[in-house]
């Protein structure tokens, strides 16, 4: 029989802010983090907001250790801070302190790369070069690009320069991984590392993403694919999954970590389970790569790999005659067609049970933290369950009717009237088409 993987630890670094409970606080007043970027001048830009985590000091995660890291990458601290909350909530002591077998403990990250030393030359030279293009002396531009990188920091520009650092910080010796599946990234990153530990190669594995994208190269991109909102008027409103007058989604950063181990080595070490995952699903759209399958069979084929794993059966009701979920996390972006997809997606696996499912999307608060986004979006699913309220979805005035589930408009929900949370699905939908679903469970024993 495979083992049992809990979740003993949690931590995020959010445009809300890194305390667990304290975000989810603001999360279910519906609060938005999303704001006009500061990080550079985007007034040239047709989207000029994003959700950006405004103030980090790696001091206040890793008190005695914080100078090793000074030369890190925004993913990188976003990844330190994430993993040093969930190491605490974990019961852990000190980053690197606790007695584990540290070639036990491995990682495995959705990170995506850096861009650092080259994004701040372009910000810092952006008036003069979007003046006049023609004057810029493209050879001299590069040379003087060149003499300011600092060659400690280029290779932070890799994507796995945040495990590394990671490993470091928290003496993991175990597997290390790092993958690399856009928006879906660190959604398969905990469902890899639970399989890890499922075939004995790991007893404890801290799992998560980190990512940031809220610099001139990654904005024009977004821009120019027409993927992010241009609601410059009203940055607030301008992320509204599901609404008729959605325009796509709202650039995020930040960095969700968990410690996942076995209820073995939990329970030999005193820790208490939050949440267990019984659930994992993984598939590809195999379709174009700039589009979504319009019927959502990747996205089915993941839910439906995940439900088969966990034993559940969408189609059947429980004794109190809900059905056997209670949540489901949408990817929810806000753009046209992916919303759309979800839903179509969602009925299909869950049928008649399909409009009886409280479904929303925190990306409506919090933003698109890319790579990071699905593992900030399983702690808000295991917080549902802590407490037995749903997350809402915020600016969803006029439904699109293409979207008819319950997507628990504007205000959360209490469901413990009802029986509470038990059981929560959270879907990731990466650009490319790749598709990952987890599925978490209360912890009973």
């Amino acid at each position: 029989m495979k083992p049992r993987v809990v979740i003993t630890g949690m931590g995020w670094v959010t445009p809300l802010g890194d305390d667990v409970d304290a975000v989810w606080a603001r999360l279910l007043r519906g609060d938005s983090g999303v704001g006009r970027i500061s990080r550079f001048d985007a007034r040239a830009f047709s989207t000029d907001f994003a959700s950006e985590v405004r103030s980090l000091r790696l001091e206040d995660y890793l008190p005695s250790s914080a100078a090793e890291h000074d030369h890190a990458g925004l993913n990188t601290r976003f990844a330190l801070g994430a993993a040093a909350r969930a190491w605490a909530q974990a019961g852990l002591g000190p980053p690197g302190s606790g007695r584990i077998n540290r070639r036990r403990l491995g990682i495995y990250l959705g990170s995506g790369e850096g861009s650092l030393d080259f994004d701040n030359f372009v910000a810092s030279n952006l008036a003069g070069w979007r003046e006049d293009t023609r004057s810029v002396d493209a050879v001299a531009w590069a040379r003087a690009a060149y003499a300011r990188m600092d060659a400690r920091r280029e290779i932070e520009q890799e994507p796995n320069m945040p495990l590394a650092h990671v490993a470091s910080a928290f003496g993991a010796g175990g597997p290390a991984y790092n993958c690399l599946t856009a928006c879906a990234a660190s959604t398969q990153a905990i469902g890899e590392a639970t399989e890890i530990i499922r075939r004995g190669d790991a007893d404890m594995m801290i799992a998560g993403g980190a990512h940031t994208m809220i610099h001139p190269l990654g904005v024009t991109g977004f821009i120019r694919l027409t993927a992010v909102s241009s609601k410059r008027d009203d940055p607030l409103r301008a992320c509204s999954p599901f609404d008729q007058t959605r325009s796509g989604f709202v650039m995020g950063e930040g960095g969700g970590m968990l410690i996942l181990e076995t209820l073995d080595h939990a329970r030999a070490r005193g820790a208490q389970p939050l949440a267990e995952i019984v659930g994992y699903g993984s598939s590809a759209d195999a379709y174009r790569i700039t589009d979504i399958q319009p019927q959502g069979l990747g996205a089915q084929h993941s839910m439906r790999e995940a439900l088969d794993e966990a034993g559940i059966d969408p189609l059947a009701t429980g004794n109190d005659g809900r059905p056997p979920v209670h949540y489901i996390s949408a990817h929810g972006t806000g753009t046209k067609e992916n919303d759309a997809v979800e839903t179509r997606a969602i009925k299909a696996v869950f049928r008649d049970n399909a409009p009886r499912v409280p479904v929303s999307s925190v990306k409506s608060m919090l933003g698109h933290l890319i790579a990071a986004a699905g593992a900030v979006e399983l702690i808000t699913c295991v917080q549902a369950i802590k407490t037995g309220i749903v997350p809402p979805t915020i600016n969803l005035r006029t439904p699109d009717p293409e979207c008819d589930l319950d997507y628990i408009p504007n205000q959360p929900r209490d469901l413990n009237a009802s029986g509470g949370v038990d059981v929560c699905l959270s879907n990731s939908f990466g650009f490319g088409g790749q598709n990952d679903t987890l599925i978490v469970r209360r912890f009973r024993e």
